[in-house]
């Protein structure tokens, strides 16, 4: 399958509650495509009352999974892995379909998914507590717990693999897991819950509920969530970890970014050029790990025509997808004229780009570079969320990394060079969660875990890997004694 297929009647997307998929009774939402501006599907809220009602399944069949032992808890899960490998080219066109990303990042995004879930599995195998006799007969250990019911709310710009971070951690711990999708991307959850029914996961262990900010907020409020996940901007992020936080919850939101390359004179044209241009244009610029400012310390010319060479070969349609609505197209239209205003020069222009035969309807822009952009101003500050770079030149590493440390968020930054010691130093001195060397978007591999600082994120831990274990469960610790020693000691 090489080209995103489209429906031929619209596709209805349920919620998912105690076991049974149910046509939600609040407000209809319809669901776009950003290939064609066409409705594709639709799905209704959850009113509060089946909020509650599917809480409360949650809540008695979470005391059934957290007695199920690890080890069987996971062998649901390696069905799940099955079923979604089997099904990854029709949950890849259902990604595609409603978030606007190309066949190839939809099937790398379930297959970064995929790896996260591989850790999970590891779990019965590397997370298995610890006991020592601390004493003589006396012995403590430590045994983790599931938390009960557990909920996330999870961003448009990845329908599956956002979702992937958490709910394989977090149901193999032995949570009931309540998933609030964005109301944009709806129809790609539909395929996870009826892959995770399919692997034999018991009735309520999932829960789906569509909807805005009421549904969220009731899922929020609910006393028997006892941890809310959320991935999304800083403004809604913050919001909800003031919610969740003020009702006595554990709270972990991730929020949005600005991420800053830094380009050296000695760096490999042909590597920063493909490295620096597909991490801007990659989803379109639409993720939280998207090169955003680009640093150019001294003469980088030459990279940068790599860059521009790159970009320019990356066609809308085919090797970039969709903006993932009309007025965010808008948004980026306007801040690209705001940033020449203020005196930034259009090395590409992406407004120019044609699109697509036959998806003149959707909603597009193509790679678009500024150039002499000055630190401050919007282009410089802002998470656009787009396919577009802002190119600020610095006379020294020393000013690149001040503009670095003053931006609010802390997501990710990289830096290209041949020079260990210049690496090393942004490596030390980045105020970024995340840091690349060489490469345009580091995302950690599992076990690492994912994670920015400062504005980026909300909460303590990481939302994956070794990291995430202690936001999704608790660890008890046990101490026992059996027998009467004839020797005494400060413990007796």
């Amino acid at each position: 399958m090489n080209k995103v297929e489209f429906p031929k009647e619209l596709i209805q997307c349920p919620n998912l509650i105690g076991g049974e998929w149910t046509q939600g009774q609040g407000d209809k939402i319809e669901v776009f495509s950003p290939y064609n501006g066409m409705v594709v599907g639709q799905t209704n809220a959850a009113t509060s009352e089946e909020v509650r009602v599917a809480i409360d399944k949650a809540h008695q069949a979470s005391k059934t999974w957290k007695a199920t032992p690890l080890k069987e808890r996971t062998q649901v899960m390696f069905r799940f892995r099955d079923i979604l490998h089997r099904d990854i080219e029709k949950i890849s066109n259902m990604v595609s379909l409603e978030s606007g990303k190309t066949l190839g990042e939809s099937k790398a995004g379930i297959m970064k998914g995929i790896e996260v879930l591989e850790f999970a599995l590891s779990l019965q195998n590397l997370d298995g507590g610890g006991k020592m006799e601390v004493s003589r007969g006396v012995h403590c250990e430590y045994r983790r717990e599931a938390l009960g019911v557990v909920a996330s709310i999870t961003p448009f710009n990845f329908p599956a693999m956002v979702p992937m971070w958490t709910i394989p951690i977090a149901i193999t711990l032995g949570n009931a897991y309540v998933w609030k999708p964005s109301e944009k991307t709806p129809l790609t959850a539909t395929l996870i819950g009826q892959a995770l029914i399919e692997a034999g996961l018991p009735a309520g262990v999932m829960t789906i509920l569509n909807g805005q900010v009421e549904t969220t907020n009731n899922i929020i409020d609910n006393d028997h969530v006892m941890a809310v996940g959320f991935v999304g901007s800083s403004k809604v992020a913050k919001i909800v970890y003031q919610r969740a936080t003020s009702h006595g919850k554990r709270a972990l939101c991730l929020g949005g970014a600005k991420n800053h390359i830094v380009l050296l004179p000695d760096a490999d044209p042909a590597m920063a050029g493909t490295g620096i241009a597909d991490s801007f244009t990659g989803c379109a610029g639409q993720r939280c790990m998207a090169a955003s400012v680009l640093l150019a310390v001294g003469d980088v010319e030459a990279q940068i025509s790599k860059i521009k060479e790159r970009a320019q070969e990356t066609t809308i349609g085919t090797k970039m997808g969709a903006i993932i609505t009309k007025e965010q197209v808008e948004f980026l239209n306007k801040a690209i004229d705001e940033a020449v205003a203020e005196g930034a020069t259009l090395l590409l222009d992406g407004r120019k780009d044609q699109a697509p035969q036959g998806l003149e309807g959707g909603y597009w822009l193509g790679p678009t570079i500024l150039d002499g952009v000055k630190p401050g101003t919007q282009a410089a500050i802002t998470e656009l969320f787009g396919p577009v770079i802002s190119i600020i030149r610095c006379k020294n590493m020393t000013e690149a990394l001040e503009i670095e440390n003053s931006n609010q968020y802390g997501n990710a930054a990289s830096v290209f060079t041949n020079n260990g010691a210049m690496a090393e130093l942004v490596c030390q001195n980045a105020s970024a969660g995340m840091v690349g060397v060489n490469i345009g978007v580091p995302v950690p591999r599992e076990p690492f875990s994912f994670g920015g600082i400062n504005e980026s994120k909300f909460g303590y831990g990481d939302i994956t890997g070794e990291n995430s274990l202690n936001f999704w469960s608790d660890v008890k610790k046990v101490t026992t004694k059996w027998q009467m020693q004839n020797d005494h000691n400060w413990m007796s």
